[in-house]
């Protein structure tokens, strides 16, 4: 549903509704002055939000209601229905709060409130200067959360790309495809920086992290000094080992530039080969066969995604790029890649101007372990998001941290899990000793239909099937010893929301 499909639903509510159209629990949808609202009932508390999340525009009525909090069925941002706050990432914007009366068995919807929210958390009296080192994912959110928590001190971000923070996740899916333009790609402008007073250094390498004299030594010769650092330096792609790896027509997606180059160079090529059937492959695949190109993937496996969601909808994804004209070639790898075509194994010479590889990433701890950091697999944090070295945080994808749901320490190279890590880290900066709990959420998009996931789960002894995945309707379970995992939803939003609320519960 589109957000100029809910201004045409529902009653005015400055008219007002019957007090029993709105059960407890119950949501409605409506409108006033031409914005979408949400009216919401919690016990003999009555509420009235924004009806669209400021994330993709999702439509909040078809959400789920967890306390005082309303969840997006699209990607999982929540909002609290007091203040319109955006609660959790991926929504980084609030929505509007609009005054509630009762009056003779009817509701009614009056005026926006100006709700400001207070901070959580205390500032730690000794943190003035904070210093965040990567500027995707977890960098923003923690950069914007210091603000928001009313901290006042310098917030210096630092980033080796040559762009503002943006929307990692779209680079594979509707900007490389063609259905969304740039403008939608920055998470903000520089003004909001300006705003902020955020001081965002763009094309920026550190060289060194000094933990013992607090200090970050850039490239240029530059030294920052820090009370608290974040250190959220992402994930870099696994380059090719092969004869032909270093040609020109050779890709790789992380960053903004990389999608810049593929739609430039999807323009000339006719073939593209995706070397590498991760997420990332398979959403490069579909987008660029939405641009008409002729794509052929390559991996060693059997099917598509296997090892994280299962062979049932393995098998439902192979069928979906297949139905849209995307051939696979598994059970092999590429052993050379010449300008025209990349060789398989076997011998077979696939034709192709173009080559994406993806192959998989690694975190980037390189500047982490130099300072001395703990490091297996990431870096080490603490249920907090501290380092080996109080003082020094991590989040995003280096970040490996105690999970309380898969009773284990995991790292997840998941967007949303990155946003919220940072911040929470903000939080826990500023004093806040606010554990991080969530549970790691992400979605894949293969042309129209869209995996949901919520939870982690490693591996598994039990696959619990409802629905079908033929039909794109299905909620897959993972189990592993009799516990509950993790849930894979298609077609079923709600129920995406309703796992990820259970799993929060156990």
């Amino acid at each position: 549903m589109s957000s100029q499909d809910q201004e045409l639903s529902g009653p005015d509510l400055k008219n007002g509704i019957a007090a029993t159209e709105l059960p407890d629990g119950g949501m409605l949808l409506g409108h006033i002055d031409g914005e979408p609202v949400l009216l919401a009932k919690r016990g003999a508390e009555l509420f009235a939000i924004g009806a669209t999340c400021t994330h993709y525009n999702g439509p909040l009525a078809e959400g789920l209601l967890v306390d005082d909090t309303v969840r997006c069925p699209w990607h999982h941002a929540c909002f609290s229905l007091r203040t319109g706050e955006a609660l959790r990432a991926p929504a980084l914007n609030p929505v509007a709060c609009f005054r509630v009366e009762e009056n003779r068995n009817k509701i009614f919807v009056r005026g926006k409130n100006d709700v400001s929210p207070k901070p959580r958390v205390r500032t730690e009296s000794h943190v003035r200067s904070v210093v965040i080192v990567g500027g995707g994912a977890a960098g923003n959110a923690a950069a914007e959360m210091l603000r928001r928590q009313h901290f006042d001190g310098r917030i210096t971000m630092l980033t080796a790309d040559d762009a503002l923070p943006y929307d990692r996740p779209n680079l594979s899916k509707d900007y490389l495809a063609g259905n969304a333009s740039e403008d939608w790609i920055p998470l903000r402008t520089s003004d909001f920086y300006k705003e902020q007073n955020i001081d965002v250094r763009t094309a920026t390498r550190v060289s060194s992290i000094d933990a013992v004299e607090r200090t970050v030594a850039l490239e240029d010769g530059t030294n920052l000094v820090f009370d608290a650092l974040l250190i959220a330096t992402g994930a870099n792609p696994v380059h090719l080992d092969i004869p032909g790896a270093d040609l020109p027509h050779v890709h790789y997606l992380r960053t903004l530039d990389n999608s810049r180059a593929l739609i430039a160079k999807s323009k000339d090529a006719k073939r593209v080969a995706v070397i590498g059937a991760s997420f990332i492959g398979l959403e490069t695949a579909a987008s660029l066969r939405a641009r008409g190109l002729e794509v052929h993937v390559i991996g060693p496996q059997s099917r598509p995604l296997e090892r994280v969601l299962g062979p049932e909808l393995g098998d439902m994804v192979r069928a979906i790029h297949e139905r849209n004209g995307v051939t696979f070639h598994f059970g092999t790898t590429a052993t050379a890649i010449d300008k025209g075509s990349v060789t398989l194994k076997s011998g077979e010479q696939i034709p192709a101007e173009l080559v994406v590889a993806g192959i998989g990433v690694r975190p980037d701890v390189a500047l982490a372990q130099s300072a001395g950091l703990n490091i297996d697999n990431g870096i080490i944090v603490d249920r907090y998001l501290q380092t080996s070295i109080p003082g020094i945080y991590a989040a995003g994808d280096i970040a490996r941290w105690p999970d309380p749901h898969s009773g284990h320490p995991i790292r997840v190279e998941h967007w949303v899990v990155a946003e919220r890590q940072g911040q929470t880290a903000a939080k826990n900066i500023l004093g806040g000793r606010q554990p991080f709990d969530a549970v790691p959420f992400f979605w894949n998009q293969h042309f129209d239909v869209t995996v949901s996931y919520v939870g982690h789960a490693e591996k598994w002894d039990k696959i619990d099937i409802d629905g079908d995945p033929e039909k794109h309707d299905c909620k897959v379970t993972y189990y592993q010893d009799g516990r509950k995992l993790a849930v894979a939803t298609v077609g079923r939003d709600l129920e995406s929301l309703r796992a990820e609320a259970e799993l929060e519960r156990a």
